[in-house]
Formats: structure tokens, C-alpha cells, sequence
């Protein structure tokens, strides 16, 4: 349990990180954080699996890049969906879920015990 909170947190951290240094991406606070992290989280298990179902014939064609935009797309969709968290386009949802992806290993890594 004190894992999933420490992740957690450690996602709220690298998603305001993203808001820092990619452009296009604001994230009002640590509580707005918090709660896109656990929505990001969300429709990464849930729409994320059906939408790479879906554009299988694209993502082969384009050996696997297109999952890059499957991501931004999550990420745009999030911004929009959230109040607080915005993500001005879909270039900036692509470079911030990269981002966010990133960042969220790399904190990850350093603060999460590995038993």
C-alpha cells in the first residue's frame, strides 16, 4: 500500500515537472497533480488497450511509432477532460506524455524501494 502512494506521488511530481518544461502543458497545483495522475493512470488501463486494438494496422505500419500519438492523444484527452490540467494541443500531449513518461521512471527508480 505504501508503494501505490509513493507512486503516486512520485507521478503528481513528474506530471508538474512536464508542466515546468514542456510548453503547453499547465497544471494548477500539487491537488490538481494528484488527481491527473490518477486519471492518467485510469485511461491507460482502460482506453489505452482498446485504441491500440483499434489502431493495430497503423501502429505495424509504423513499427510501433504510432503508439507515441496513442499517448498524446490519452494525455490531450486528459487535459481536456480535467479542470486545472490543460494541454494546449495534441504536438504538446505527445511531447508530454513522453515527458511524463520519463520523468515518472527516472523518480521512480530513485525513490521507490525495489524489495
Amino acid at each position: 500500500m505504501l508503494k501505490l502512494i509513493a507512486a503516486w506521488i512520485v507521478n503528481a511530481l513528474a506530471l508538474l515537472a512536464v508542466a515546468y518544461f514542456v510548453p503547453g502543458i499547465h497544471v494548477n497545483g500539487f491537488a490538481t497533480a494528484l488527481v491527473a495522475a490518477v486519471v492518467i493512470g485510469l485511461a491507460n488501463i482502460l482506453i489505452k488497450p482498446i485504441l491500440t486494438i483499434l489502431t493495430l494496422p497503423i501502429t505495424i505500419l509504423t513499427l510501433g511509432l504510432f503508439i507515441f500519438v496513442i499517448n498524446g492523444v490519452l494525455f490531450w484527452g486528459v487535459g481536456h477532460f480535467l479542470q486545472g490540467f490543460e494541454v494546449a494541443t495534441l504536438m504538446a500531449g505527445i511531447i508530454g506524455a513522453l515527458a511524463y513518461s520519463v520523468i515518472s521512471w527516472l523518480l521512480a527508480a530513485i525513490v521507490i524501494d525495489k524489495d
